[in-house]
């Protein structure tokens, strides 16, 4: 698996098929049992030290599946973005890390005054995951590991968190693995995906090419699966919902 350019590469598959294993290792959470990870150009297994770690972090930030786990409860999330600020990008002086909040905050349709001094829950699910999103944004990432980032949110939302990651791949220019077992959102959102099955990747190329005529028996069981019957002929039906639940956000 390889991208070097602004796109939406995303990683498909049931529960348990290794999908979220493969994210970890991308984010240098766990090691790969085998092979190698790199990132330009750099083994992952080779960071040590907290300055090349931080380096790293810079870089490459998660975007995490439940933003209601994402925070505690008792701490306020504007803290979330001033500790990342701070921590992961290096800022020091107040207004520096107060504008560097608001500028991320605003790619994602929200500002620092709509949420200062708010705990998770006076937020919606929604809310939150923009926020979530917006902490990723603040060290100016050239990738984005989004880990199901919508399966949390509520259904009248998810378009909308999708759609903002199609908008900061076009006006940020960066790269990010979606990950996700949805093959909708999946059809919608990517300019490239494989499939993956225990473990494997079972098929791989540009999305619409394999959404649309799949090869691999189990990217058409897969396919047949998610689609209504009125719809399981065509990958195209899928973008149809996708775009109607995008209409009702």
């Amino acid at each position: 698996l390889a991208t070097d350019r602004p796109e939406i590469f995303t990683i498909v598959g049931e529960s348990g098929s290794g999908k979220t294993t493969l994210a970890r290792m991308i984010l240098n959470m766990v090691p790969p049992s085998a092979g190698t990870i790199r990132f330009r150009g750099q083994n992952l297994a080779q960071i040590h030290g907290g300055a090349a770690r931080l380096a790293f972090m810079k870089q490459v930030q998660p975007i995490f599946q439940n933003p209601f786990e994402a925070f505690n409860p008792m701490k306020k999330v504007d803290r979330y973005l001033f500790m990342t600020a701070r921590h992961i990008a290096g800022l020091t002086a107040l207004p520096e890390i107060e504008a560097a909040a608001d500028r991320a905050l605003r790619n994602v349709g929200l500002s620092l005054a709509e949420i200062r001094g708010r705990y998770p829950h006076e937020l919606s699910g929604g809310q939150l995951q923009r926020i979530a999103i917006a902490r990723a944004l603040i060290s100016k990432p050239s990738l984005i590991v989004a880990d199901e980032p919508v399966s949390m949110v509520d259904a009248s939302l998810r378009m909308s968190i999708v759609n903002l990651l199609r908008q900061l791949r076009d006006d940020l220019r960066m790269s990010i693995v979606y990950i996700t077992h949805d093959l909708a959102t999946a059809y919608y959102i990517s300019d490239r995906i494989i499939i993956m099955r225990k473990g494997q990747v079972v098929e791989s190329g540009a999305a619409r090419e394999v959404l649309d005529n799949p090869r691999h028996p189990y990217s058409i069981r897969l396919k047949q699966a998610v689609l209504s019957p009125e719809v399981a002929g065509s990958a195209g039906g899928m973008l149809a919902e996708s775009a109607a639940a995008a209409g009702e956000a």
